[in-house]
């Protein structure tokens, strides 16, 4: 054989082990938010967002999907309280550093079926199982998720309708088609949303996909926060004349001669 005939045969071997020996067409998640925008106006109450999604290979599954969506990143402490003295007092307390203010986990059956417990753990797939990084003294760990801060946050979170897991959120439409239903409570946040959603087989991740929304005040709400952030002294001095007013008019209205 010569030189270039060996280069030649060289280049398709390449090739060859590069695209012959990779699968004809790997599994692909697609989603889509049915609201790329929230608008907060003076009457909201909290909002629905549905999510479709629809998963594209060779395989017609049968699939699993988990789909997470984390709100924008906050701080919070939580506190234990001692009966001391007759009194219930504040005596410890551990702070939450960057957890998502609003968490929400739907699959479409438990996820211990789904996957191993190293596989969910790794993928955060679950409350129990997302990093909720605290501050223990010096020192900067995510605990066990039986720790009582830990669950003490979570039972709060849940009862303010912010936190929530879904063992049966998401309802497959076809075969690959697949759609979930998230409620946003009206003591969301306003900020970015981070959409996660992963795709199971037989208990191995095919594919994952990713997307967002966004929350945002609208209308007059939205210009008095502009003009707070922007003008912060002269917003408080109008605030102040305004309170003043108001307690100069109801003097007049509701003063005895």
């Amino acid at each position: 054989m010569t030189r270039a005939g060996r280069t030649v045969h060289g280049i398709l071997l390449v090739l060859a082990l590069l695209f012959g020996a990779a699968p004809a067409a790997a599994e692909r998640l697609v989603i889509s938010a049915s609201q790329p925008d929230v608008r907060i106006t003076s009457n909201f109450t909290g909002a629905e967002l549905v999510l479709f999604g629809v998963a594209e290979g060779t395989s017609s599954g049968p699939y699993d999907v988990a789909i997470t969506v984390r709100g924008p990143q906050e701080t919070a402490v939580t506190w234990r309280k001692s009966h001391i003295l007759g009194i219930w007092l504040n005596t410890d307390s551990r702070t939450f550093l960057d957890t998502p203010s609003y968490l929400v986990v739907a699959t479409n059956r438990p996820a211990t079926a789904i996957a191993s417990a190293e596989i969910l753990r790794r993928e955060q797939i679950g409350l129990a199982r997302n990093i909720l990084i605290q501050r223990v003294g010096p020192d900067f760990a995510d605990v066990v998720p039986d720790d009582s801060f830990r669950a003490a946050f979570l039972r709060i979170k849940a009862s303010e309708g912010l936190y929530e897991e879904q063992p049966e959120g998401v309802r497959f439409l076809s075969d690959t088609a697949f759609r979930a239903t998230f409620a946003l409570p009206g003591r969301a946040r306003p900020g970015r949303y981070e959409v996660s959603a992963k795709l199971f087989r037989d208990g191995a991740m095919q594919a994952q996909a990713h997307t967002t929304f966004t929350i945002q005040k609208a209308g007059f709400e939205a210009s008095l926060a502009e003009f707070a952030e922007r003008d912060g002294l002269l917003y408080g001095l109008a605030v102040a004349c305004g309170a003043l007013l108001v307690g100069f008019a109801a003097n007049l209205l509701f003063r005895r001669d």
